[in-house]
């Protein structure tokens, strides 16, 4: 429709701009961000032990922590049973229903726009033929992230100290970030300056990483991002991730292969 057509053009502009643009996504109610924000409460709230139990056979898809970042990371919480085992090993006992529910609601929404900005993508690109091969080949990872505020004695000007995480593109397809309330995520720009990305309610931050890069050949770039922890307030967010299954080999199609690239 013409209304869609639209759409991919101003996400097209946006992402060879900048590698990233905010997405309005009504799907994201009042309700089920309370429930997520709660949730994450609770969740980073469990003793160190009991958050180390959520483990992963792949390297760093599950609790990770490092100085003021502490994350909690659940492979494929689209799907509901994913998000149950994951619950269980955190409560052995009994799981945590609303929390299964509450996480594995919101990831199934985001997922959604993930498939939706990676069709624009590769209508844009004129490789439709290949939209079906390439989704099958994902799978997702949805991290919920808790950055602490920096200690109040450090000095004001050291940035090291107050770094969240370090400056970094992402290895993956996509990336749909969220932020609650607190602020701290910086993009970099092609000019090599850092913008700051306002947190907002019913919005989320959708970013290029390297391995999408590869697919396009080089037609969108990956941006350089960072958390800047400023302020006293314990900040939230939550990443959903398009990840290349293992084993799967990133080729560009050969319609995308040509003298530039």
């Amino acid at each position: 429709s013409s209304k869609w057509d639209e759409v991919t053009a101003d996400v097209l502009k946006a992402l060879e701009d900048y590698g990233c643009f905010e997405a309005s996504f009504d799907k994201l109610s009042v309700e089920l961000n309370r429930s997520v924000f709660e949730a994450m409460e609770d969740l980073f709230e469990l003793p160190i032990p009991t958050k180390q139990r959520n483990v992963s056979s792949k390297p760093f898809h599950g609790y990770l922590c490092h100085n003021l970042y502490e994350s909690l990371g659940i492979n494929d919480a689209n799907v509901l049973e994913k998000v149950n085992d994951f619950t269980q090993q955190l409560w052995p006992d009994h799981g945590n229903k609303s929390i299964s529910e509450t996480i594995h609601l919101f990831s199934e929404q985001l997922v959604e726009l993930d498939l939706m900005v990676r069709r624009m993508i590769m209508e844009s690109f004129g490789i439709e033929n290949y939209i079906d091969e390439h989704l099958n080949s994902t799978y997702y990872l949805t991290r919920l992230m808790k950055y602490t505020s920096p200690p109040d004695d450090d000095d004001d000007d050291d940035e090291e100290t107050k770094l969240g995480l370090r400056s970094h593109t992402d290895k993956n397809i996509i990336t749909i970030l969220h932020q609650y309330q607190v602020d701290g995520l910086e993009v970099k720009t092609k000019d090599d300056k850092w913008i700051k990305v306002k947190p907002s309610q019913d919005s989320v931050l959708v970013m290029v990483g390297d391995s999408l890069c590869a697919l396009l050949n080089g037609r969108l770039h990956s941006p350089y991002h960072r958390v800047i922890m400023t302020g006293k307030k314990t900040r939230y967010s939550t990443g959903l991730f398009s990840i290349p299954k293992t084993g799967v080999i990133i080729d560009s199609p050969e319609e995308l292969v040509d003298k530039e690239h």
